[in-house]
């Protein structure tokens, strides 16, 4: 199966959209996204039979470039998780009316299509173009249809795009670097250099800086709370359920199987700053009054737990991290889609302007309390699947990791309980709250099953990636 028909895909769907015109938009771009997602459910069978499914052509003769892409199980798990989210966002959003929407809509589907090429890209430089490609339609969308003071957007949005704009020159200069030593930046002729102590550390921290920002772990977090707050929740959930994805995807894939020595060297400081990442976004989400502030300080949270069981580079480790960047993908869109629908009824984000939804709604707090006990990794739900391995892995590396990392279940449960009690509890608010439409209920319910379908039976998705992960794992301790 030639690979490119997916990209192809989601670029004819971009161009088609924005022709469509405002009022067909959102549809035209919802049959695109479910017309990739079926693309990709082909490409799952055809890997499943045995076939190996890769692209390669010669790009740029002069540097030695190639345009190329590789499917494995890895990346599979990724794209599949882009089609899913990318049409349940496009889907959810038929609730908002919005200016320019033939844009709005194209970009979302342009943005897409850039996730899924750095996802399948397999040489430095086409997949640098492609994790670039990804920051504009994202800017955009936050800058043009986000909320708030305009003013304060644009501080917020333009902090965002050069910040994750300088950290990916970094990763560039790594490339080049690179590419002097292997003569090429196909991803198997990477793997097989090898580098001394002193070139593999520059070149982890040249790739991390990218990574940290994207994901992001602290100290390089400081734009993400003020962007999902004020990005169109469409943008947020775009952010915080795919984007992000693409720094711990690119973890695994480029930065420990081309610089294990450092990866091995500087172990615990990075599993540190993954934990202190847990404890952080916990501590600050706590405080939080605005709603959508206090999902985006919990993600952070989350995605430093998930960093951290990559760099234990254990396969538990690994495949912990990859099981709940998936988990973490459909709750945190899940969450962020709630209070989307409570901001639609109320137009507030602020928790303490809410309360008593229970009373007039009873399904939707049915829905969005079985969301909160899946983030905070109920048994049974994809979240503790993922949460579970990762603190084992933990566990292998310094007891003590496991059991910081797991204060990510205490206070986590602590405040998205006290937040669920003071956002659908206590007294009703003076405005009606309207019962959720079959737009709103059939969203939230897809994303239900998925999170009690692999909770319940975790073994198609670790069955895929568990292979990938094992042969990077096999690179990874080849020095």
């Amino acid at each position: 199966m030639n690979i490119s028909i997916l990209l192809i895909i989601l670029l004819v769907g971009t161009v088609a959209t924005f022709l469509a015109g405002d009022k067909l938009a959102s549809k035209v771009a919802l049959f695109f996204s479910l017309s990739a997602l079926g693309c990709s459910i082909v490409l799952l069978n055809h890997f499943n039979a045995g076939e190996n499914i890769s692209l390669i052509n010669q790009w740029i003769s002069q540097p030695n470039i190639s345009f190329s892409l590789l499917v494995d199980g890895l990346s599979l798990a990724m794209i599949l998780l882009t089609g899913v989210l990318t049409s349940l966002i496009i889907f959810s959003s038929f609730g908002n009316d919005y200016k320019n929407a033939k844009s709005f809509y194209a970009l979302i589907l342009f943005m897409a299509f850039a996730m899924i090429g750095t996802f399948l890209a397999s040489d430095g430089l086409l997949y640098y173009v492609f994790w670039e490609l990804s920051l504009i339609p994202i800017y955009f969308i936050a800058l043009l249809w986000g909320n708030g003071d305009a003013e304060d957007r644009k501080t917020a949005v333009v902090k965002f795009f050069i910040y994750t704009l300088a950290g990916s020159l970094f990763m560039l200069v790594g490339f080049v670097y690179l590419y002097q030593k292997a003569g090429s930046l196909l991803l198997e002729d990477l793997y097989k250099l090898n580098l001394s102590d002193s070139e593999q550390l520059w070149i982890f921290l040249a790739f991390f800086l990218a990574y940290a920002i994207k994901i992001p772990i602290i100290p390089f977090h400081t734009w993400q709370a003020k962007v999902y707050q004020k990005a169109p929740t469409v943008g947020t959930m775009l952010l915080s359920g795919i984007m992000l994805k693409m720094g711990l995807y690119s973890i695994i894939r480029w930065q420990l199987p081309i610089a294990p020595l450092a990866a091995k060297h500087y172990m615990f400081i990075f599993i540190a700053l993954g934990i202190a990442g847990v404890i952080y976004g916990s501590i600050v989400a706590l405080r939080q009054k605005d709603l959508k502030k206090l999902l985006a300080y919990s993600s952070l949270a989350h995605v430093g737990l998930i960093a951290a069981g990559a760099y234990t580079l254990t396969l538990d480790g690994l495949r912990g991290a990859v099981l709940q960047m998936i988990a973490h993908g459909f709750v945190v869109v899940g969450l962020f889609f709630a209070a989307e629908i409570i901001f639609r009824r109320y137009e507030t984000r602020a928790i303490t302007e809410m309360g008593g939804i229970r009373s007039q709604s009873p399904k939707f707090t049915s829905l969005f309390m079985i969301l909160v006990l899946a983030s905070v990794a109920l048994p049974s739900t994809f979240n503790f699947v993922g949460e579970f391995t990762v603190l084992y892995s933990l566990s292998q590396i310094n007891l003590w990791f496991a059991v910081l990392g797991g204060t990510t279940i205490i206070l986590g449960a602590y405040y998205m309980l006290k937040m669920f009690q003071n956002v659908m509890l206590g007294e009703t608010n003076t405005k009606t709250f309207t019962d959720v439409t079959i737009n709103e209920g059939l969203t939230m319910i897809v994303i239900i099953a998925v999170l009690f379908f692999f909770g319940l039976y975790p073994k198609p998705i670790t069955d895929l990636i568990t292979p990938s992960l094992e042969n990077i794992l096999t690179q990874i301790n080849r020095n």
